[in-house]
């Protein structure tokens, strides 16, 4: 639930970089951070685990889901973060 504010702000700290704003700026020093297929599939695995977590029954499988859920966004603010 806290993913797209957290999304927010690690991409407006990645934008204060100076290297990053440079790329945004004038097209210099624009580096490939991590893969965004990595994103994409973190992206999809939270939204899942999102959909498991408020839907399956059993205490257990929730507290999976929901584990899956925060690693799977940790590394999609990660992906925001590389390109720093």
């Amino acid at each position: 639930m806290l993913f797209a504010p957290a999304a927010g702000v690690i991409g407006t700290l990645t934008l204060a970089s100076e290297r990053a704003s440079r790329c945004v700026t004038y097209g210099e020093q624009c580096t490939s951070g991590l893969p965004s297929w990595v994103f994409e599939w973190s992206a999809g695995v939270g939204a899942a685990a999102l959909l498991v977590a408020l839907a399956a029954p059993p205490v257990r499988v929730r507290q999976a889901a929901l584990a899956a859920q925060v690693l799977a966004e940790g590394s999609a603010l990660l992906v925001i973060l590389s390109h720093a």
